[in-house]
């Protein structure tokens, strides 16, 4: 036995992933400052009303949406490290911004204190409301541009770092950086806003993020130049391709990137496309209203200790049950012989049947606030799995050098998914709760057979968007760049 095979393998690959499932935990806790603060701290101050929160909500999603169809360009042109230290640094820099969204409305109004706000009435209510929903926009496209950047360069880090038949479990973790950030943020940024007000709560928060990024420049290289990673985890690492078992560290040939727009050539692009648009928004929508609906449905303020209890529950579910999306395929890969691809697909059939149980979830909240809270939790779960094993299947189809360029195309596309359900919810809401008894759906009246509307749809969605995947690639077929 040779002495390279007898060292013993570095693990600095789980490390990386590590750094990954922070950067998404603190995407995800600078996103839901908003959703957790809005209904009970900001909305009194300025007057916002339901279509306010959700145009605000679409816009960013709109904003978000565009900016990756660059973001994707751009970390693969700057490279994982580069482009995430952007990436991060524009996102916390938009999120801190957020906390002096009052003081700017406040003397663009001409008030001499933030106080006065909420005690407006009529035209001045309806010009202070108009002024801080531009404001809090402003701060939202910047915080969307810089948050564009995470997931094109968490997968490219990921395709970087670990081999095809580890990316769904790696990916798994990393991005329950999202549910473990929603699951952190009900426990501390409503009591944060309640003591120091929420001003304070989005620049804490938005803080952390610089605090990722001395740890990232500390870190991170890719795994030929990093001293942490060791021949052999780096054979590891590279086992699905030529470069495994090469001693030299500088013998590397850059893959050749597909152009943009001949990215819209293959059915591989369309189906990821289509995978991210169907069900992303409902992802979000969960994210930015469930505050709200049990607010509203119950009662339950978003600082009250029942209101914490209950978003922390579900997202406590979503982070605990997710962590498995990762096992399934690599089961169906390494105990059943299937190709990464039909793993991926048959794990993500199971899941996309999780979000079912969200038809439920209105009708069985007639007795008790906790069973929305458990079956959404059950959906978003269904959500998480089905979403790792989704990015996963880019690393499967695309070279690595293009892997940014995909991932930025479909978190586009999931954007725009999300401004739908996020802005049109926030219009049919308020309408159906002028409504009120007029307007009625299986067996709801108002706002309450809305939210049974949209939970309808949330639930189906997964399915619907699993169909159209399996019609456009049916079978493992890889995408090979030809010189």
């Amino acid at each position: 036995m040779s002495a390279l095979t007898k060292t013993k393998m570095s693990n600095f690959r789980w490390v990386i992933c590590g750094l990954l499932f922070l950067a998404t935990t603190v995407n995800y806790m600078d996103r839901q400052v908003l959703s957790l603060t809005w209904k009970d701290f900001i909305s009194p101050e300025f007057h916002w009303t339901d279509a306010d929160y959700g145009f605000i909500t679409g816009m960013f999603s709109f904003f978000y949406a565009i900016a990756n169809l660059f973001s994707g360009k751009f970390i693969d042109w700057m490279g994982t490290k580069k482009g995430y230290l952007i990436a991060i640094f524009v996102w916390s820099t938009g999120a801190v911004m957020h906390a002096g969204c009052g003081w700017v409305a406040m003397k663009w109004g001409g008030y001499t204190t933030v106080a006065e706000l909420g005690q407006l009435i009529g035209d001045a209510a309806v010009m202070i409301a108009t002024i801080s929903v531009w404001l809090f926009l402003s701060c939202r496209l910047i915080l969307a541009v810089g948050e564009a950047g995470n997931f094109p360069a968490a997968i490219k880090a990921t395709a970087e770092y670990f081999p095809k038949k580890d990316r769904a479990f790696s990916t798994s973790i990393f991005n329950s950086g999202a549910s473990v950030g929603a699951l952190a943020a009900p426990a501390t940024i409503p009591l944060l806003a309640r003591a120091w007000g929420w001003e304070m709560a989005f620049i804490i928060i938005g803080v952390l993020g610089y605090v990722w990024m001395a740890l990232w420049v500390w870190l991170y290289d890719k795994p030929r130049q990093n001293k942490y990673v060791n021949q052999a985890e780096l054979n590891y690492i590279e086992q699905d391709n030529d470069l495994a078992g090469v001693q030299d560290r500088t013998a590397v040939v850059e893959e050749k990137t597909i152009p943009f727009f001949k990215c819209f050539t293959f059915k591989q692009t369309w189906a990821f496309l289509v995978g991210k648009l169907m069900t992303d928004g409902v992802w979000w929508f969960f994210l930015f209203w469930a505050p709200a609906y049990f607010s509203d449905q119950y009662g339950y303020t978003s600082d009250s200790g029942m209101g914490i209890a209950l978003i922390f529950t579900l997202y406590a579910i979503v982070t605990v049950l997710s962590i498995g999306g990762g096992y399934l395929p690599k089961y169906f890969v390494e105990k059943r012989g299937m190709n990464p691809y039909l793993g991926r697909m048959r794990a993500m059939l199971i899941f996309a049947c999780f979000p079912v149980l969200g038809l439920l979830a209105q009708p069985l909240g007639t007795y008790s606030a906790w069973w929305p809270a458990i079956l959404i939790g059950l959906l978003g779960a269904g959500h998480q799995a089905w979403s790792a094993n989704l990015f996963s299947t880019i690393g499967d189809m695309f070279p690595k050098s293009t892997i940014g360029t995909i991932v930025g195309l479909g978190t586009m596309t999931g954007g725009f998914g999300s401004m739908a359900i996020n802005w049109g919810s926030g219009i049919f809401f308020k309408w159906a709760d002028g409504q009120g008894a007029n307007f009625a759906f299986f067996g709801f009246d108002g706002k309450p057979a809305a939210y049974m509307i949209v939970f309808s749809f949330c639930a189906v969605a997964y399915l619907i968007g699993w169909v159209i995947m399996k019609s456009l690639v049916p079978k493992y077929k890889p995408i090979v760049v030809e010189d």
